[in-house]
């Protein structure tokens, strides 16, 4: 039904899941029933809560399975004290008949991240709570939402060692493993990223439950599958929920895509397919001696955007419709342009901010000083004009000059990667607190030809969140 109204372009709001449980809680499927839906492109809410005899685990588990769940924004109870329920007798609600909060109400707060205020009473009149007088004000709980939450102006981090080298075989002689994608799905991070040789770049695919794992993950490397040998690079991964199907972008020296209907099944994907039937005459006019590289797909409600860029200072955008997808790019326009080729040179991303109306853009420029980084802007249209957020080499997005690396510095350049995202589909949500990069970085000392430099990934966390 959801797919089919989206078809049909009438607006949904939010899908809203009813939750009477009994004792036991919410079945062991309901995280995924949430996921499953927010995937269609739609916000889901949990409503009318109430849990036979409250059990404090069991309010716990529903709250976090709505706070893992990125487009889930709200749940609600279907009343105060258990004397106001439709099952009265069962108990099933957070404060008692007397209106004194249960056991349960405190688990559901440190769940959410906050901490349980002070005792109180409830005014089932105005559906308010009231706390007990006491020497000082309580802190509020942490909303399970992002919604409060804004990008600050500056940023700094926390860099890991490396996480992630090449992986060589008999037939991939691999000197970089670089421009990684990341998404987490069904409890794995699933990463793919270029191979790069003094014989040219493919793509490899790995997965792990958790970041300590991504070393001795294996590397499957895809020109073994339908994507084939040949030049692939810069991939970039998200779930298109219209179409229940992965896509894979990279570059191939057109912007080509391939599609699969299992992201763990690395043998699944299709043969490469191109977006546009050559390079957009725009491109041609601007590209000078750079190169057309890095393209990214992002869509809101009603459209998909492809950006990609030229090694010469152009960040190019086309559109589509969501449902002509992947099919019609065209209205191809210059979305942002420097002069200094190197201060706006490549590896976009582009990112809706979850709990908000803006847009997060970051692009790889080249410093003063040679080295690498990320400079950052933010809109509140994917197809809108970009104001300058951290965007300074002394004000960077992320530079080693605001990197941190407690286990030693292994890097001087911060260069192609991908924020971590909240969820996995095609509008590219990204949770504004303590956010994750995923980057390449190298010896400080190497050099040579680029196709042989040791890029290695690792990842960088936000160390000035304020959520």
């Amino acid at each position: 039904m959801v797919r089919d109204f989206k078809a049909r372009g009438v607006p949904i709001d939010c899908v809203g899941f009813q939750a009477h449980f009994g004792a036991g809680g919410p079945p062991a499927s309901f995280q995924t029933t949430l996921s499953n839906f927010a995937a269609l492109g739609v916000d889901v809410q949990i409503t009318e809560l109430d849990i036979a005899q409250a059990p404090t685990t069991a309010y716990a588990n529903t709250v976090k399975a709505c706070m893992n769940v990125a487009r889930c924004n709200g749940i609600t109870v279907w009343g105060i004290r258990d004397t106001d329920s439709w099952r009265a007798g069962e108990k099933p609600l957070l404060f008692d008949g007397n209106g004194n909060k249960k056991a349960a109400c405190n688990s559901a707060l440190t769940a959410m991240g906050g901490t349980p205020a002070v005792k109180g009473t409830a005014n089932t009149a105005a559906n308010t709570v009231t706390k007990a007088a006491a020497k000082a004000p309580a802190k509020s709980p942490a909303s399970p939402t992002s919604s409060a939450a804004a990008l600050p102006g500056s940023f700094s981090w926390s860099s890991s060692g490396i996480l992630m080298s090449p992986k060589p075989d008999s037939t991939h002689n691999i000197a970089g493993l670089k421009d990684p994608t990341v998404v987490y799905y069904n409890g794995k991070y699933h990463v793919f990223a270029s191979v790069a040789s003094a014989s040219g770049y493919s793509l490899v695919y790995l997965n792990f439950t958790d970041w300590s794992q991504a070393a001795s993950a294996p590397h499957y490397y895809l020109d073994r599958s339908g994507i084939g040998t040949g030049y692939r690079a810069a991939p970039q991964v998200f779930y298109f929920a219209p179409q229940r199907t992965w896509y894979l972008v990279y570059q191939t020296g057109n912007a080509s895509y391939s599609t699969n209907t299992d992201i763990s099944n690395p043998n699944g994907w299709s043969a490469p397919r191109n977006f546009y039937s050559s390079m957009p005459d725009i491109i041609k006019q601007n590209i000078g001696n750079g190169y057309w590289v890095d393209m990214w797909v992002i869509c809101d409600s009603a459209n998909c955007y492809l950006f990609s860029s030229d090694d010469n200072g152009h960040l190019y955008r086309s559109q589509t419709t969501l449902a002509q997808f992947p099919n019609g790019f065209t209205n191809t326009v210059i979305a942002a342009q420097d002069s200094n080729k190197y201060a706006l040179f490549e590896a976009s991303n582009v990112y809706k901010v979850q709990g908000s109306n803006q847009y997060l853009l970051i692009v790889e420029a080249i410093g003063s000083d040679g080295k690498r980084y990320f400079r950052s802007w933010t809109s509140s249209s994917i197809g809108g004009s970009w104001t300058q957020l951290a965007a300074s080499e002394s004000n960077p997005f992320a530079r080693a000059s605001n990197v941190t690396f407690p286990s030693g510095a292994w890097t001087r350049d911060i260069s192609h990667g991908e924020l971590v995202r909240a969820g996995y589909d095609q509008t590219l949500t990204i949770n504004p607190c303590k956010m994750q990069y995923l980057y390449q970085g190298m010896n400080p000392n190497a050099s040579g030809d680029y196709n042989t430099l040791p890029w290695r990934l690792g990842l960088l966390t936000q160390t000035n969140s304020s959520c």
